[in-house]
């Protein structure tokens, strides 16, 4: 038996979660906070026999795949800006994804 860890982005929690029950993979969802960006996450926690492990990683991917974002970086004001105006720059930006942690259980007991 494994424990896959899925940690996405909260937009894509309900989603993935969604996606899991459909295909009867029981989910446990937790709020998380990433640490490089303080954005919020959601962590998923799916225990499953040997061989559904790839099969619940592919849902995962189909779900929550990796995307890009235009967004408009608006600099702080300080002197020059003020002086010569804002300009707002376009950025892309990549959303979406996981990071999927799989782990053996050693013992597993349902009360």
């Amino acid at each position: 038996m494994k424990i896959i860890y899925a940690i996405v982005s909260s937009d894509d929690g309900n989603r993935v979660t969604d996606a899991l029950n459909e295909h009867q993979y029981s989910v446990t969802k937790l709020a998380t906070t990433g640490g490089f960006l303080k954005k919020g996450n959601t962590t998923l926690m799916i225990g499953t026999e040997d061989e559904q492990v790839e099969v619940i990683i592919d849902l995962i991917k189909d779900t929550c795949g990796k995307r890009q974002k235009i967004t408009y970086n608006v600099p702080a004001p300080n002197l020059a800006s003020v002086s010569s105006g804002f300009m707002m720059m376009p950025t892309t930006v990549e959303l979406g994804g996981a990071t999927i942690f799989v782990t053996d259980v050693e013992r597993f007991e349902k009360i």
